[in-house]
C-alpha cells in the first residue's frame, strides 16, 4: 500500500547503501556540518532573491542563477566531504607546494590579471572558462604554511631570527603581492596572521613592533585622503603623479567616501552605501519577507558583496542577528577543536582557517552596515558562488579533517580506558 511506502522502498538498494555508506563515513564536528547546511540553504534563497536585476541585465532568468548556485553548493559539499576524509597531517606537506605555487600566480595576476569590477584580481582558467581570484588560494596556502611553521618553531618561538622571521616572512610576501590589487584582503590576512601568531606564543614585543611599522602606510593613506578632500566641492583635489599610480586613487576615494559620505548623498561614490542603508531601514525588526526585497533592483552586487543588506531587508534585525550568531558559533566550535587537538599543527591549522573565515564574515557585515569602508570581500558560504565559495568549502573541509582526527583519537582513548577497566575487574574476580 502507498501509505506503507518509505524512503528505503523507493530507493534502489544500491542508492540506499551508497547513501548510508556516505553518512557513515561523514565525521567531524556535527555542529559545523549543520552550520554549513544552514548557510548554503540561506545562500540558495538569497541568491535567487537578489539576482533579479543581474538576470535582467544579462537577459537570463533568475532560475539560471539559482541552478548555478545549486551546482556550486553540490560541488562545494563534495569538496568538504573529500577534504575532511584526508588525514590533516598530509596538509602539512601540501602547504609548502601550495605556498610556492601561489607566489608566481599572484605575480602573474598583477602582471596580466583579468579586470573585473575595476580590479585586476582574477585569472582566467583555460578549458573551463572560469575566473579565479588567486588571493583565495594564497590565503589558504598561507594559513596552512603558518600552522606548519608555528608548530615546528615552538622551541625557538621567542627568538627573533630563528622563530619570528621565518613566520613573518611568508606573511609579508603574500600580503605584498595581494595588496596592489586587493588592499582590503591583504589587511584582513595580515590581521588574522598576527592573531594566530599571538596565540602561537610569538613574542608580543615583536608583534607590536611589526604592527607599528605596518600601520605607518595606513595612517599615511588616511592622512592623504583627508588632506586632499575638498569640502566645498566634495571632490578629490588634484593628486601628485606618484599618488595616481595603480589603485591608490581608489583607496583614497574609499577612505574619503567613508569619512565624508554623509555630505555626498547624491554622489556616485556613496551610491552603494546609501542603497544598503535604505535596505537596512526598510528591513526594520522583522523584515519585508523572503523574496520581497526592493533594493535588490538598485543595490550593485546585492548577490555578493552586499548580500547582508538584503538579509536585513528581507529578514529584519532578527535575521541579521541570527547570521551573526551562526558565524560566532562556527568560530566557537573551531576554538573547541583547537583546544581538544593534541598536536600543534592541527590546532593552529583549524584556528587559522576559522579565524580567516570568521573575520572575513564580520568584515563583510561591517561594510554592509556602514562601519567599514568598502572592502569587496564576500560573505562566506552565502554570497553567490565562485572561486571564493569553493576555497571556503575547502577550508571548512580541512577544519573538519582536524575535528575527525580528534574524535578518532578520543574514541581510541575511551576504548583503551574501557579495556583497562574490564581487565581490572576480571583480575579482581579471579582473585
Amino acid at each position: 500500500m502507498a501509505e506503507n511506502l518509505n524512503i528505503k522502498s523507493i530507493l534502489s538498494p544500491g542508492l540506499s547503501n551508497m547513501g548510508g555508506s556516505l553518512v557513515n563515513k561523514t565525521r567531524g564536528d556535527r555542529v559545523i556540518w549543520a552550520i554549513v547546511i544552514i548557510l548554503t540553504l540561506a545562500s540558495l534563497l538569497l541568491v535567487y532573491s537578489s539576482t533579479g536585476s543581474l538576470a535582467y541585465r544579462m537577459s537570463k532568468s533568475n532560475e539560471s542563477y539559482l541552478f548555478k548556485q545549486f551546482a556550486f553548493i553540490i560541488f562545494g559539499l563534495f569538496i568538504i566531504y573529500w577534504a575532511h576524509r584526508i588525514n590533516y597531517t598530509i596538509y602539512s606537506r601540501v602547504a609548502i607546494i601550495l605556498f610556492l605555487a601561489s607566489v608566481p600566480l599572484l605575480i602573474y595576476t598583477l602582471a596580466a590579471g583579468v579586470e573585473l569590477n575595476a580590479g585586476s584580481r582574477w585569472i582566467k582558467l583555460p578549458v573551463i572558462n572560469m575566473t579565479m581570484q588567486t588571493s583565495d588560494l594564497a590565503k589558504l596556502a598561507l594559513f596552512m604554511y603558518l600552522g606548519r611553521q608555528l608548530s615546528r618553531k615552538q622551541k625557538v618561538i621567542k627568538d627573533f631570527k630563528k622563530g619570528f622571521l621565518p613566520i613573518l616572512s611568508p606573511v609579508i610576501l603574500i600580503c605584498s603581492l595581494i595588496a596592489p590589487a586587493n588592499l582590503s584582503t591583504a589587511i584582513l590576512i595580515a590581521g588574522t596572521s598576527f592573531i594566530l601568531m599571538f596565540i602561537g606564543r610569538v613574542n608580543t614585543k615583536h608583534i607590536l613592533a611589526t604592527l607599528g611599522i605596518a600601520f605607518i602606510p595606513i595612517v599615511l593613506l588616511v592622512g592623504i585622503a583627508i588632506s586632499t578632500y575638498d569640502k566645498e566641492t566634495h571632490e578629490t583635489k588634484k593628486l601628485p603623479g606618484i599618488l595616481t599610480m595603480g589603485r591608490i586613487p581608489t583607496w583614497i576615494s574609499r577612505v574619503q567616501t567613508f569619512y565624508y559620505g554623509s555630505n555626498e548623498l547624491e554622489s556616485d561614490k556613496t551610491y552603494q552605501v546609501n542603497q544598503a542603508k535604505i535596505a537596512i531601514a526598510k528591513g526594520g525588526i522583522l523584515g519585508v519577507g523572503p523574496g520581497n526585497s526592493e533594493q535588490r533592483n538598485f543595490l550593485p552586487h546585492s548577490y555578493s558583496d552586499f548580500i547582508y543588506a538584503i538579509i536585513i531587508e528581507e529578514y529584519g534585525l532578527f535575521g541579521a542577528a541570527f547570521i551573526v550568531f551562526i558565524y560566532l558559533l562556527f568560530l566557537y566550535r573551531c576554538i573547541r577543536i583547537y583546544k581538544r587537538c593534541p598536536y600543534a599543527f592541527g590546532a593552529f591549522l583549524a584556528l587559522g582557517l576559522s579565524f580567516m573565515l570568521a573575520i572575513q564574515a564580520m568584515a563583510n557585515m561591517a561594510v554592509n552596515v556602514g562601519l567599514f569602508p568598502n572592502t569587496g570581500v564576500t560573505l562566506p558560504l552565502v554570497s553567490m558562488g565562485g572561486s571564493s565559495f569553493l576555497f571556503t568549502c575547502l577550508s571548512i573541509g580541512i577544519i573538519l579533517s582536524v575535528s575527525r582526527n580528534v574524535e578518532q583519537q578520543e574514541g581510541t582513548q575511551v576504548e583503551e580506558i574501557k579495556k583497562e577497566i574490564e581487565e581490572g575487574m576480571n583480575e579482581k574476580d579471579n582473585n
